[in-house]
């Protein structure tokens, strides 16, 4: 779904042509004199973004995936060379409007875009230039043409760091396991044996022949089992702390400079 474009939120946008090609990323916004509203922004193309192009927001529209320009890539990448320092001129502006076909608009009496209509929002330096509108990682330092350019190098950095999470439980039960035991255990018995004696006084003794019996209850011990529950041993869970190193590994990016000249010959730094 088409939104309505605000300066503010142009800045490192990336632009669409009618076909769907990527031309690069919005460096700075322009803003019309008479409306106040976006008329041009500059497209960072090239190598790390280091060149910047005019394209025209006449019908263009900011959607979810960038802003969506009316001029192809070819007219961009065609486009004339002038450096995005929050100032058109007059000849500037005329070179532009020629070069895409398009009307020029009505401005200032002597067709000059006044320093309101070169930068954007607030914040704006004397050039036109809008402060908040430079592209991340510019310092203008001084102002107009005859400024020194100078640009930040950024890159990433691991940061590396430790959390407790859970990586696992661990559960102590106890179960029922039945098992054979053998235990010996002596146990006693009664056996009978006969004792004789002789008689000597046969006066004592009436002597008679005829069957006689007697009876002798005998007794023997045997095993007898029982049990009983008795606590043996205690056990609890602890847990101990071990500290080992690891390696973490992780891709980061870093911007390089590189500077190219008008030969084409590219020198990285």
């Amino acid at each position: 779904m088409a939104k309505t474009m605000q300066p503010q939120e142009l800045i490192d946008s990336a632009v669409v042509d009618p076909t769907g090609n990527k031309l690069g990323k919005v460096g700075n916004v322009y803003l019309a004199d008479a409306t106040r509203q976006p008329e041009w922004i500059t497209v960072k193309t090239g190598l790390f973004g280091t060149k910047e192009s005019f394209v025209p927001l006449s019908g263009a529209h900011a959607d979810k995936d960038g802003v969506h320009v009316r001029v192809d890539k070819d007219a961009v990448t065609d486009a004339p060379r002038i450096e995005a320092d929050g100032h058109l001129s007059a000849e500037e502006s005329a070179q532009l409007y020629k070069h895409y076909g398009l009307p020029m608009p009505r401005t200032s009496p002597d067709g000059r875009m006044d320093d309101r209509a070169q930068g954007r929002g607030r914040g704006q330096d004397e050039a036109g230039r809008t402060r908040a509108g430079m592209a991340p990682g510019t310092d203008t330092g001084k102002k107009g043409r005859d400024a020194e350019p100078t640009m930040t190098r950024s890159e990433e950095r691991l940061n590396v760091g430790t959390e407790q999470v859970e990586t696992g439980h661990v559960r102590l039960r106890k179960y029922v396991v039945t098992e054979e035991q053998q235990v010996t255990v002596p146990v006693s018995h009664e056996e009978v044996r006969i004792e004789r004696e002789p008689i000597t006084n046969q006066g004592g003794e009436r002597a008679e022949i005829g069957e006689d019996e007697q009876e002798v209850v005998l007794h023997a011990e045997k095993p007898v089992v029982n049990k009983e529950t008795v606590a043996v041993e205690r056990a609890r869970l602890k847990t101990d702390t071990v500290t080992e190193d690891q390696t973490i590994s992780g891709k980061v990016r870093k911007e390089q400079f590189e500077v190219t000249d008008d030969d084409g010959k590219h020198r990285k730094s």
